[in-house]
């Protein structure tokens, strides 16, 4: 009965052994058996109890057509997979035994497609003892539980011989079929698990669902068959049971090479399934195997890392989105010491790879199959470090309005190929959307962010190289910035000023040739001209016009003028012209933004009388300093940062914005005594407008008259902060984020970064490390390093305050604050501008390059250098 295709796939045995069975017998023995695992396949033993994941008498058995049993009855004939002996309840299997030893016979026979001792696999070494027979080997053990590796250790550690159980964990270690089957959970999920895993598993299908409501209705009566169960979930295997085994076996060392050895073993295979079998949709169980290898604690030891680990990280980044999905999932309910033990070892992994590996220009990281496959294994742990924290999938920002229809007529952009790739908003990593939450919902991770940093791979990454990965989104290159975890802040600020500056010299060249067909002005730049005591006037009135009537002007490279000064703006003018707006628009006495003196930060006015154009200034301020790689020196609780990700403020976004507010409230949920008789508030509150005059404001309708008690308590504190940080600043906060997106609406920032890394971006570091810039500082015009006027100049700015070092760095770098990566990625030079002389020191801010004239003393140097850092406003062409 086995179809007439199959014969096809037998493979020819040529072997040249003289005492070797004919070609024919063997080609006859070989059919044979594939005869017997198909009709194991398609009809089974007959054992409603049998533990073979081959055999369709298993409960947990996926039958298929003749075609696809009589396919995989090939690939079992391949792999030595167990045959069953026919159950004594079917008819004509009396003679099992004898059946049985013929098989073995008929195995040997075709020793041509596998080895003599693996073909004799099926069979068992029996020794009479006492009249009954003992089992030594093992060799119909196709999958392990706990008991049973207990029950073959135990054996062999009576005998001082472990072999037995080396070769039973190298024959089902090696095989994905008896992994996949073994270490099932011996107990039904609760009820209460698989509520969980119904609010969490949203990809799972119809089937599945079905499976788990029937068992909730008729669960199994006997959990001797519990191992396959289809309990259509990935958390099947009972991942406990196989840390304790792991905990057994791994302290002997012959034990511990033969996990090693299948390892090497399995991967290969597990990749070609994933790849060409699609065994996923066909098994959910087969994601039991990467649990149940991941467990293993030695995975980062050097005898891993070189060919191990690398082949299996490979094999796992092959596995589908659904089930990536599932295996974050299912990794971020198994705690902070699990998730931390699995993410050192891929980052060992990396680590190891590239510093034993010379990576440049031509041998480029992004080449390197295992640091590729590890940087992925660690995506499915980053989502599932933030499944596993404190998540808040809720309170997002409601999005800005409807664009604008586009025209359907071609523009110049379509007709050059310059169409923007990005008109649907940026990328959004596919895992995220499968499992629908991103990195800013999570308040606090299983494991800090930082710890999924490497930065042996940020040094040799060359991200010019990685960039153009990234956009050109092949699949033959790997980029890290779709794995932006891994990254430093420095190395993504790289990564997005590619982005920017590219867009800057495609907007640059669209306008040139639109001059050209259209005879349009020629205007390549973002220009504004404005006036030093009217700057927030003049920018305002300019940046409102290019935002009516062109806004991809803005995506255009900035270039700043002060009416009446001849400085020629490389990026030292733009950067004053930024801090004299901030200046002028945080400002108290115009009353945009208010200030609390407790936590130094800003906050939107909402009795402000200023109109909405003011905060899309600030905004479109705040999108260009990013864009043009400006620091500015603006102070905002992380909250706005939140905000402009598309998170609603909440309580805990008190604690940095109303630190006084946040301590009432939360007292407020823990008291303990009666809040309505000792507090006797009500859903009214109070806040005074600009003038200081009290206005009352209902949380709820007729709040006045609803008095807050320990039942609705825990309402009233989150209306009072949803109030307080979203509804009150409704107006502003929109304007002021229109204008942000303005500029970086096609821009990867918020694929990149997270809330704290956007303020780094806009604010620069706040720690002055000025021994960093000393180590970092170039030298030109004849001074160097031992210099005796750059000695001196060192220990004077040493000795200077917090103040006059910021003045210095306002006057050496247009801006008094450190870039991201602290001032030790700043590169500064300090030139030779002649001999002693009564000159000042000068700077080219655009090129961080301070001019220093060679002082006699030391003395002379210290007072000229502070009367210029004092007396720094302006810019003049020497």
């Amino acid at each position: 009965n086995l179809p007439s295709e199959i014969l096809l796939l037998l493979p020819p045995f040529t072997l040249r052994v003289s005492s070797s069975p004919s070609p024919h017998r063997k080609r006859a023995a070989a059919k044979h058996l594939i005869e017997r695992y198909y009709h194991q396949l398609t009809e089974g033993c007959g054992d409603g109890g049998c533990s073979n994941v081959g055999c369709a008498s298993s409960p947990g058995f996926l039958r298929t057509d003749n075609n696809a049993a009589a396919v995989r009855s090939l690939e079992l004939y391949k792999a030595g997979a167990p045959l069953c002996d026919p159950h004594p309840s079917k008819k004509g299997t009396t003679s099992a035994h004898v059946e049985s030893s013929a098989l073995a016979a008929a195995a040997a026979a075709a020793g041509g497609v596998r080895g003599g001792a693996e073909a004799c696999g099926n069979s068992r070494v029996n020794h009479r003892e006492g009249g009954h027979f003992v089992r030594e080997d093992f060799k119909d053990v196709s999958f392990l539980t706990e008991d049973k590796v207990y029950e073959i250790l135990a054996l062999c550690a009576a005998k001082d011989d472990y072999s037995p159980l080396i070769r039973v964990i190298g024959r089902v270690f090696s095989s994905a079929e008896g992994l996949v089957a073994s270490f099932r959970r011996t107990t039904p999920p609760t009820k209460e698990e698989l509520k969980s895993l119904q609010g969490k598993d949203e990809d799972k299908d119809e089937d599945e669902k079905e499976v788990e409501d029937q068992m909730e209705e008729d669960p199994p009566a006997s959990s001797s068959l519990s191992h396959v169960q289809p309990w259509a979930d990935e958390v099947s295997v009972d991942a406990e049971a196989v840390r304790r085994v792991y905990a057994r076996l791994l302290s002997n060392e012959r034990v511990e090479a033969a996990f090693l050895n299948a390892l090497v073993y399995l991967s290969p295979n597990v990749e070609c399934d994933l790849t060409y079998h699609n065994v996923y949709s066909r098994d959910p169980h087969y994601l039991n195997l990467f649990v149940i290898v991941m467990e293993n604690s030695n995975l980062h030891s050097p005898e891993y890392l070189e060919i191990a680990l690398p082949q299996f990280c490979k094999a796992m980044s092959k596995l589908p989105l659904a089930a990536l999905a599932k295996l974050a999932r299912l990794w971020s309910r198994q705690g902070a010491a699990s998730l931390r033990r699995m993410l050192e070892t891929f980052q060992q992994l990396i680590t190891y790879k590239v510093i034993s590996h010379e990576f440049g220009g031509r041998n480029l990281v992004n080449d390197d199959e295992a640091v590729v496959g590890a940087t992925r294994c660690l995506k499915i742990l980053y989502y599932a470090d933030v499944l596993g924290g404190e998540v808040d999938t809720g309170h997002n920002e409601e999005p800005d309005d409807e664009p604008v229809p586009e025209s359907s007529e071609l523009t110049l952009h379509e007709l050059l190929g310059e169409e923007r790739r990005n008109k649907k908003g940026p990328r959004v990593d596919p895992l995220e959307t499968e499992l629908g939450v991103r990195a800013s919902d999570c308040r606090r991770p299983l494991v800090p962010f930082e710890e999924f940093v490497n930065e042996p791979l940020n040094e040799v990454l060359e991200m010019d190289k990685d960039y153009t990965f990234f956009k050109v989104e092949t699949e033959n290159k790997f980029s890290f910035m779709t794995c932006p975890f891994i990254l430093n802040a420095v190395t993504k600020n790289l990564g997005l000023y590619y982005d920017n500056r590219i867009r800057m010299y495609s907007e640059r060249r669209i306008t040139v040739l639109y001059s050209l067909v259209q005879g349009q002005q020629l205007n390549p730049y973002l220009r504004l001209k404005v006036r030093r005591d009217h700057i927030i006037d003049d920018a305002l009135v300019r940046l409102e016009m290019i935002a009516m009537e062109n806004p991809a002007d803005l995506k255009k490279q900035l270039y700043v003028e002060f009416e009446g000064e001849q400085g020629v703006d490389e990026g030292g003018v733009s950067k004053e012209f930024f801090q004299l707006v901030v200046e002028e628009i945080f400002n108290v006495d115009i009353g945009m933004f208010t200030y609390d003196e407790t936590t130094k930060l800003f906050w939107f006015n909402p009795s402000s009388l200023e109109n909405e154009g003011q905060y899309t200034l600030i905004g479109i301020v705040l999108g260009l300093a990013i864009y043009n790689n400006c620091i500015l020196d603006v102070h905002f609780p992380m909250v706005v940062y939140r905000k402009l990700m598309g998170k609603k403020g909440t309580l805990r976004d008190l604690a940095d914005s109303n630190p006084v507010l946040f301590q009432s409230l939360t007292e407020l949920l823990s008291y303990e005594g009666s809040v309505e008789e000792d507090m006797m508030i009500t859903f009214q509150i109070s806040q005074t407008d600009l003038f200081g005059n009290p206005l009352m404001h209902d949380l709820r309708e007729n709040g006045d008259q609803i008095p807050v008690t320990n039942d609705n308590r825990k309402e009233f504190v989150a209306q009072y902060a949803d109030y307080v940080l979203n509804r009150t600043v409704e107006k502003q906060f929109k304007a002021f984020r229109r204008g942000f997106h303005m500029v970086t609406n096609e821009s990867p920032l918020k694929y990149l970064f997270r809330p704290e890394e956007i303020e780094l971006l806009i604010c620069g570091s706040r720690n002055l490390d000025f021994l960093a810039l000393e180590e970092t500082t170039e030298y030109d015009g004849g001074y160097n390093r031992d210099s005796r006027i750059i000695k001196e100049f060192w220990e004077t700015l040493h000795s200077f305050g917090d103040d006059q070092k910021r003045l210095f760095l306002q006057f050496t770098t247009g801006t008094d604050r450190a870039p991201v990566g602290g001032l030790g990625k700043l590169k500064m030079i300090i030139a030779k501008n002649g001999p002693d002389t009564e000159r000042l020191p000068t700077s080219h801010t655009c090129f961080n390059v301070l001019l220093l004239p060679e002082y006699g003393t030391v003395e002379k140097l210290r007072e000229r250098l502070l009367k210029a850092i004092t007396y720094a406003k302006g810019f003049g062409m020497l």
